[in-house]
């Protein structure tokens, strides 16, 4: 929390009354930390003890057939390709409630009981060893992929309720580089020298139960968001001591009124429904975008990068341990790039970060299958690669990586947005458990070029952000949504 309150402190914004306040920056910190920490440390947590877990999974089978039975090496790789991949089925799980933890709990509550499923998670995982049962991990993987789900579409929606207009999308920025960060603890924590052994695996995922420990009596000591108490409950009153508390000031007085303006225009129409959020002009636009903007981030290419990343390094002539500080490097570079991100989404805009980003992507893929296809030829080519997947990194923290989990929240108004985040985030889940399915077999089929695929879809991308993705900077929900309704009537 002190260091999101220095680097606000550095931009000039935590002075101001439209800025930020220390109960807001707490406020921020309890939502993002906890939320965010659980999603990027259960991505990178796995990687660097997979081939130690893999070992046990194959001994623990050996064990239960009386040492009779030596398990297949296909056997152990299928057991492992489920304990990996069943946290995207967790994560779809998570993200397709999260409308029914945002409307029946609220935002902070959702978040709160969301952490349930985070410490069933780490019990399961972390007793798995000592109680040599896979299926336990597996088990474990599933309830921390709900909580992630779940967190996926309740932080950034809470974030954004409670953030002034002018601050959103830097405050929205938080989740993704709250992320990056763990990715890279998990990094560390998983080396050799620190927890990735024989014996200390188990501890090494139980510790996503740390965050717990944080959140929960953080966020209750913050206030709900006013939105959902003023709009989704009707209790003004409450709403405004919420909305005085978050700006430690008694002048909200404008925000009130905004407030109002969209609870009095809710009382007019009927609750969302799904089938009104695809047949709805004013609706099935801003979905497509938000969806759109997830399939963006995930079908990028970034999980590729990251898997070719070892192989380079190795083609290079790095060291195992080398390697895995070039990869080390890859995540600081990626946390450090967030950070520039942060700062410039008030100043650049949501559309040209994206922009920007995607460009950038696109740019870098081609090179790669260009570099990676005649790594051969001469042995300064693989260290220019290296550069090019730090490249990549620093594209994708741009805009990709961080603008597609708040934008949702800023595309739909107050009865909308819960179940536009669910399926946003949905979506989001889906496609990154197909390619992690389908990149593997592609990857063997077309060895580098396969990075052509992903340059006609950033291409796609490119062109779609371009022409159909509005500016939402230091716009009001009311003036987006009613963006959408011009549209619709054109």
């Amino acid at each position: 929390m002190l260091m999101i309150c220095f680097h606000y402190k550095q931009t000039g914004l935590l002075h101001t009354k439209k800025g930020l306040n220390g109960r807001l920056v707490f406020a921020i910190a309890a939502a993002a930390i906890g939320s965010g920490f659980q999603h990027g440390y259960n991505i990178g947590v796995v990687n660097a003890p997979g081939k130690l877990i893999q070992e046990w999974i194959n001994y623990t089978d050996y064990v239960r057939s009386n040492y009779t039975v030596v398990p297949t090496e296909a056997t152990i790789t299928w057991i492992w390709s489920v304990a990996v991949s069943v946290y995207c089925i967790g994560g779809m799980i998570g993200g397709s409630l999260t409308g029914f933890f945002a409307e029946k709990f609220g935002r902070k509550g959702g978040l709160i009981v969301n952490n349930i499923f985070a410490i069933i998670g780490a019990i399961l995982e972390g007793f798995s060893y000592s109680a040599k049962s896979y299926e336990m991990l597996i088990a474990g993987r599933i309830f921390i992929g709900i909580n992630c789900g779940l967190n996926a579409g309740l932080a950034p929606m809470y974030l954004s309720e409670i953030s002034p207009v002018n601050l959103r999308g830097a405050v929205g920025t938080m989740y993704q580089l709250v992320l990056t960060i763990s990715i890279l603890i998990s990094q560390i924590l998983g080396m050799e020298n620190i927890m990735g052994t024989e014996t200390l695996w188990p501890y090494l995922l139980a510790f996503t139960a740390v965050p717990v420990l944080y959140q929960v009596p953080a966020l209750m000591l913050c206030p709900e968001s006013p939105k959902y108490i003023l709009i989704t409950k009707g209790r003004e009153r409450e709403a405004e001591r919420a909305l005085n508390w978050l700006r430690r000031t008694v002048e909200v007085h404008d925000e009130m009124d905004e407030m109002r303006a969209e609870f009095e225009a809710q009382k007019a129409t009927t609750r969302t429904s799904l089938r009104e959020m695809w047949t709805n002009p004013c609706l099935k636009s801003p979905l497509i975008i938000a969806v759109m903007m997830q399939l963006a981030q995930q079908l990028s290419g970034i999980n590729a990068v990251m898997f070719f990343s070892t192989t380079i390094f190795e083609d290079a002539g790095l060291s195992t341990l080398t390697s895995q500080y070039a990869t080390l490097g890859m995540g600081v570079m990626n946390v450090l790039m967030t950070f520039v991100s942060m700062v410039l989404i008030e100043k650049a805009g949501r559309k040209t970060l994206q922009l920007v980003g995607l460009s950038g992507m696109f740019v870098v893929v081609i090179l790669l299958a260009v570099f990676l296809a005649i790594k051969d030829l001469a042995p300064w080519i693989p260290y220019v690669s290296i550069v090019l997947i730090i490249a990549f990194v620093v594209a994708f923290a741009t805009g990709p990586g961080s603008i597609p989990w708040f934008l949702v929240s800023e595309l739909f108004n107050q009865s909308a947005r819960p179940l536009a985040t669910s399926i946003a985030v949905t979506v989001n889940w889906t496609a990154n458990f197909f390619v992690g399915i389908g990149f593997l077999p592609l990857a063997q089929l077309l060895g580098p070029y396969v990075f052509v695929i992903f340059a006609v879809i950033l291409a796609f991308f490119v062109w779609f952000t371009w022409s159909r993705v509005p500016e939402t900077k230091n716009k009001t929900i009311e003036e987006i949504s009613a963006m959408f309704r011009q549209q619709s009537y054109n």
